[in-house]
């Protein structure tokens, strides 16, 4: 089983990427928990709704740049594209720094640097995604990914823990200025990556319908439709991280940078957990996407319900187990249900849907935890997840004949009377 979790490591070219993105990864969660607490207790007075801007500022573009990112992604060459985003991070990471260190920083800022940041992650998630399938060979798509997922939470796990200790230490600019250093490892590994060995797909030709074709593509397809449906609701109204567990911290358990750094760890210790139970498994099941999103919403109920902050963070670990099954699940559904040709546009439009959805779902959780406390925030969340389970439990009743085969790298979906076949 331990070899067939890690099996994509036997491949030198993802052995770099995983070697510096897991570097990278832990600095950018360390400028997450320390951007949450910089706005939350030192430029604002506890204001919970202001982290929701910030959250709607860093993923909107996501959605506002649809019509490009994605077809971006398709087009050009995937490894030099992220060279550009991951270098253009690592530089705005410093410039904040260099602000906060200064003593100059003001919320304006913050907002100004998240909504640059979130431009350029536009381009760097659907291209850091479908970049996977040139490391690997398509029959180990799924469980790369699901190492991909294992590395960025293990960095949640670390990541925090280590930034609340150092905000208390050194203070949140030394943070942001730690983040932009690491941004050194993923650009060597990319510079050093073998090019000869990538599994280069047949470039796409430009056209203006590029993201059209893609709408059309999912159009057709209702399992495609369903799985974005799905992370529509959570990652609107579920995926907001930062707000539940800051203003649980802060407002209920009255806790410091210490102990909120802790929460966001070990819901990562959940995370990791099923990440790996992900990676485990030779192929991803809709079936199990739907049991994800259940038991998502169930955690958030715990939650909500936790008297003590120990109970709380064991609540945490399962919405983390849950959460990351639910995600992992879907990504790898979603990139070996499509076409190589078309995964960035499809990738662009799932995770603009996702993370679009914060331009609304952010503030609006963040101004129910100001108005009503943050256990009703809680229970914003766990109505995403019920609602989404609910919707994958229709789709699995309406189409229970459904049969996805994945042989010698051929992928056969047969829903009814309808029959798509990717041949890789």
């Amino acid at each position: 089983m331990f070899k067939s979790t890690f099996r994509s490591l036997a491949v030198r070219n993802y052995r770099l990427w995983a070697a510096g993105a897991i570097v990278s990864n832990v600095g950018t969660w360390m400028q997450r928990t320390a951007q949450d607490w910089l706005v939350l207790t030192t430029l604002t007075n506890n204001n919970a709704t202001a982290v929701g801007i910030v959250m709607a500022l860093q993923f909107g573009p996501q959605f506002f740049l649809l019509p490009v990112n994605g077809f971006a992604a398709d087009y050009f060459d995937r490894r030099k594209l992220l060279i550009v985003t991951q270098a253009s991070m690592g530089l705005l990471a410093l410039g904040l720094g260099l602000l906060t260190v200064l003593g100059a920083v003001k919320l304006w800022h913050v907002y100004i640097f998240a909504l640059i940041f979130g431009c350029v992650t536009a381009f760097d998630t659907p291209a850091r995604q479908t970049f996977v399938s040139e490391l690997v060979t398509e029959k180990d798509i799924s469980n790369a990914i699901a190492l991909n997922s294992t590395s960025f939470n293990a960095a949640r796990m670390i990541g925090p823990a280590v930034a609340g200790v150092m905000i208390s230490v050194i203070g949140t600019g030394w943070v942001f200025l730690i983040n932009a250093a690491s941004f050194a490892a993923v650009l060597v590994s990319l510079w050093t990556i073998k090019k000869s060995e990538l599994h280069l797909r047949e470039k796409v030709k430009f056209t203006r319908s590029g993201l059209a074709d893609g709408f059309r593509y999912i159009a057709g397809r209702p399992d495609l439709k369903t799985i974005l449906f799905m992370f529509f609701l959570i990652g609107t109204f579920g995926l907001n991280f930062p707000i539940f567990i800051s203003t649980m911290a802060v407002s209920v358990f009255h806790s410091g940078a210490h102990e909120f750094g802790l929460l966001t760890t070990i819901m990562a210790v959940g995370s990791v957990v099923g990440a790996l139970l992900s990676a485990s498994r030779d192929k991803p099941r809709v079936s199990l996407i739907f049991v994800g999103a259940a038991v998502f919403g169930a955690g958030f109920i715990l939650a909500a319900a936790m008297p003590t902050y120990l109970l709380f963070g064991a609540a945490l670990a399962v919405i983390g187990i849950s959460a990351q099954t639910f995600t992992t699940t879907a990504l790898g559904a979603v990139q070996l249900l499509t076409e190589p040709h078309m995964r960035g546009r499809v990738l662009a439009i799932l995770f603009a849907i996702s993370w679009g959805g914060t331009i609304v779902g952010a503030p609006f959780v963040g101004r129910i935890a100001d108005m009503f406390g943050a256990r009703a925030a809680l229970g914003v969340g766990a109505a995403s997840g019920l609602l989404a389970a609910a919707v994958g439990l229709y789709y699995l009743f309406k189409y229970r004949n459904m049969k996805i085969r994945f042989e010698d790298g051929k992928i056969s979906v047969t829903l009814d009377t309808i029959e798509h076949e990717n041949q890789s």
